[in-house]
């Protein structure tokens, strides 16, 4: 007999889960203006809102806490961390950050102006938003496929190479400071890109001399997919294909609490000392001094060592093959989800779910707060609330896919937390046809409002 699959590593520590029951959570969210973020953590049994961040740290890592040097200038944790950055991804040049959103802050405010055109496959929330915030416009050129659940392609994170030709033509390389790329493509539903299609747009950058920057926070997953998916990858290590990948890109932001499992941390890193010395300007003045960057020495070198350990390929497996299981037992449960399954999450279709509740009334959201009073389960809306108001006209953006995005935490629940989950989406299945009406917006911000938002019942 073959012996099954187990993940590589054993419970050291466990933590109490608050058992509550629905009447408790139904009064908890509407108390919470029916915003998820707003509910406290002991409110929620399965914590799937995120997977940044709320990893389990290892032994190793937990150990290197003890030995940081939290020196102001020159720690030792800071070299050791850049000796780790340099060796996993081939970036010479290197500024640590707290985590990625002030990656996206410090790079941004050095490249990015008022008028400005950044296309990529997909921009997250907090990405799109640094650059509107700087009265910018962000373009999502990824494939059309990525907007098809049910297309079985295996790189849905591409970049579709003619819809970025247009973009570049139409506005100018003047107005384009660089070239975007997400690997994975979370908001298409963690979608990896494959390295043909890195290359190739590696090639049409150059030739308009355009800047490529990777938003890198799930690098180490899209490298295990295209071992898994790309011919000719078979045979390749993780680490050969992370720096292969890297070889590709100008510079990179890193929000280290995804495939690096550290509770916070990032960086940016670069090829040329010139954006470099620009760059640390801004570090100085956001995050810290150039060798701290807002982290302490010890979370430098967790994160050192998360970096190590998030690019192991028994790791990525085991870590691939949980947010598979999952994504299996909600299909069998009659729950249309974006496939093929992507690395973190599992991306569940809103509006095929909920039929009757109008895209308007924010179906993802809607089934977001479902899914949390029947089981205490705690995801988030990938789709109109997130996508906010057009910058120009302040209307409504609908993207083509509403989706309930169930984000794992690394190393953190078990099989029988995710035959729970799916428990609970197999109940609401049964009655969804009753769900007609969801929910309006009282109070927003004018940036990035999925956060904050307040809501109430239609």
């Amino acid at each position: 007999m073959k012996l099954p699959y187990i993940e590589p590593y054993k419970t050291k520590v466990v933590e109490p889960v608050n058992l509550s029951t629905p009447k408790e959570r139904a009064a908890w969210i509407r108390e919470a203006g029916y915003n998820l973020f707003n509910l406290r953590s002991d409110q929620v049994i399965i914590d799937l809102l995120t997977d940044s961040g709320t990893g389990a740290m290892s032994d190793t890592q937990w150990s290197e806490i003890m030995l940081g040097d939290e020196s102001y200038a020159g720690a030792s944790s800071y070299y050791k961390l850049k000796s780790a950055v340099t060796d996993i991804t081939g970036f010479e040049f290197f500024l640590p950050v707290h985590q990625g959103r002030a990656a996206e802050n410090v790079l941004f405010s050095l490249l990015v102006k008022e008028g400005d055109i950044v296309p990529g496959n997909s921009h997250f929330d907090t990405t799109k938003g640094h650059i509107e915030f700087r009265k910018a416009l962000a373009i999502d050129c990824t494939i059309d496929e990525a907007g098809d659940t049910s297309a079985n392609h295996p790189f849905k994170g591409n970049v579709d190479l003619r819809k970025l030709e247009r973009v570049i033509d139409k506005n100018g390389t003047g107005k384009i400071p660089f070239i975007l790329l997400t690997i994975t493509n979370n908001t298409a539903g963690g979608q990896p890109v494959s390295m043909k299609n890195m290359r190739e747009l590696k090639e049409m950058a150059d030739s308009y001399g355009i800047p490529l920057v990777f938003d890198s926070a799930r690098f180490a997953e899209n490298a295990a997919f295209i071992k898994m998916r790309e011919k000719g990858y078979e045979n390749s290590s993780i680490s050969e294909i992370v720096r292969e990948t890297f070889s590709l890109a100008d510079a990179m932001t890193m929000s280290s609490k995804k495939d690096a499992i550290v509770n916070m941390g990032g960086f940016i890193a670069m090829k040329s000392e010139e954006l470099y010395n620009k760059a640390s300007i801004f570090n100085i003045m956001f995050e810290g001094y150039i060798t701290y960057g807002g982290m302490s020495g010890r979370d430098m070198n967790a994160l050192a060592a998360g970096l190590y350990e998030g690019t192991e390929e028994r790791y990525l497996i085991s870590r691939l093959r949980q947010v598979e299981y999952l994504g299996s037992k909600l299909k069998e449960a009659g729950v249309t989800v974006q496939e093929p399954f992507g690395g973190h999450a599992i991306f569940i279709d809103a509006t095929g779910f909920l039929r009757e509740v109008p895209r308007e009334q924010f179906p993802a959201q809607t089934l977001a707060i479902e899914a949390y009073t029947e089981g205490g389960v705690r995801g988030v809306e990938i789709g109109a609330l997130l996508a906010d108001r057009d910058p120009v006209t302040r209307k409504n953006r609908y993207p083509k896919l509403e989706l309930l995005r169930l984000a794992i935490p690394r190393r953190v629940y078990s099989s029988s937390h995710m035959d729970y989950v799916a428990a609970v989406f197999a109940n609401i299945s049964e009655r969804r046809d009753s769900i007609k009406k969801g929910f309006r917006i009282v109070k927003e911000a004018p940036i990035m409002r999925h956060f904050t938002v307040g809501l109430e019942r239609v």
